[in-house]
């Protein structure tokens, strides 16, 4: 991972996806990881928000809460069409998270890459280091 601040990217894996996402907070790399799942499918500028998703994610292991977001952000895209156009991510005082999720109709996006189908379990790390949080997912598609 870079050295210091935020940020994600896509690694290609096989007939997979990788992302990799770090961030100074827990809740910072769940974002950037909602953000890199977001941008290896669709160019989200444009986009228009027309709604807000509220999500409470109850404690749990930290990857377990990371799978949840992701899962979320899959299921809202193939339920009802919800494109996640940005997260917002707290902690409860529980050790759960409050996620909010700005959102948009896909049909508005242009896709640029394989749509994701779910989040594998398989080699998914997430955890804290000297830099921070980091965390690398499989996503299959």
């Amino acid at each position: 991972m870079p050295e210091g601040g935020s940020g994600h990217r896509g690694v290609p894996h096989a007939a997979d996806l990788r992302i990799e996402a770090w961030a100074p907070t827990r809740e910072g790399c769940v974002g950037e990881a909602v953000a890199g799942l977001v941008e290896s499918f669709a160019d989200v500028s444009g986009v228009p928000s027309s709604r807000e998703i509220r999500v409470d994610v109850p404690p749990a292991p930290d990857a377990d809460l990371l799978v949840a977001v992701l899962d979320e952000v899959i299921y809202r895209l193939d339920a009802d069409g919800s494109l996640v156009l940005g997260a917002e991510i707290t902690s409860t005082p529980d050790g759960g998270l409050h996620v909010w999720l700005a959102a948009g109709d896909a049909g508005a996006a242009t896709g640029v890459g394989a749509v994701p189908k779910a989040v594998s379990l398989h080699e998914l790390r997430f955890g804290r280091d000297a830099r921070g949080w980091s965390c690398v997912v499989t996503i299959d598609v």
